[in-house]
């Protein structure tokens, strides 16, 4: 492996990893997600060090980020399952003298082509696509322990929160309960830096 690294043959190191999820009560599923990941900052010689320490042990969130910081959320979008052109693009419906349909495109090409370009808005299926959403701060890495986030009741189609956390800022694609991956920001923000979070409201959410 030394050798290797010397001599140039290796140029990226990347480690397998696999989730937990029999320590999270709330999520049904007992099966492991197993992955592959790779490494950033540092040097070649510092990754290989890193991993090595870590190799069959337990990686947490504290390990990888902090508070403040920007990161990617990559994950699978909520499925809608088969929609129509309305719901699905956004278009506006047709007058209600239109001879034929009001939910659907207008002019879906020319005559002399003799196909319907792939650019033309139609009905098909509406989410559950993998989606990244680039650049949501950190605002706090934490756990129950040290703060408490559980509202009275329990998080809606989560329950409560008993494992250690970090809170984002802004929304994240998918429902409750899927997996989400991260991932250092790809393009990050020039000024970013820490906030300062005051109030966490524990209020119930059922009925809201």
């Amino acid at each position: 492996m030394t050798e290797k690294i010397e001599s140039g043959e290796i140029c990226e190191l990347r480690i397998i990893i696999s989730t937990q999820p029999e320590s999270v009560k709330s999520i049904p599923s007992k099966k492991p997600e197993i992955m592959e990941v790779g490494i950033t900052g540092l040097g070649f010689a510092e990754q290989l060090e890193w991993a090595q320490k870590r190799l069959g042990g337990e990686l947490t969130i504290e390990d990888v980020y902090s508070d403040g910081i920007d990161i990617d959320v990559i994950g699978i979008t909520k499925g809608k399952g088969w929609q129509g052109s309305i719901k699905r693009w956004g278009i506006k419906l047709l007058s209600h003298k239109n001879s034929k349909r009001r939910r659907q495109g207008g002019n879906m090409g020319d005559f002399g082509t003799g196909y319907v370009r792939k650019t033309i808005r139609q009905a098909g299926q509406t989410g559950y696509h993998q989606r990244t959403e680039f650049n949501k701060q950190v605002l706090r890495i934490s756990s129950p322990e040290e703060n408490e986030v559980t509202p009275d009741g329990g998080f809606l189609h989560y329950g409560e929160v008993s494992n250690p956390y970090m809170i984002l800022k802004g929304s994240l694609p998918g429902p409750a309960k899927r997996l989400l991956r991260f991932r250092d920001a790809c393009r990050p923000r020039k000024n970013g830096g820490e906030a300062e979070i005051t109030y966490v409201s524990t209020a119930s959410k059922q009925g809201v």
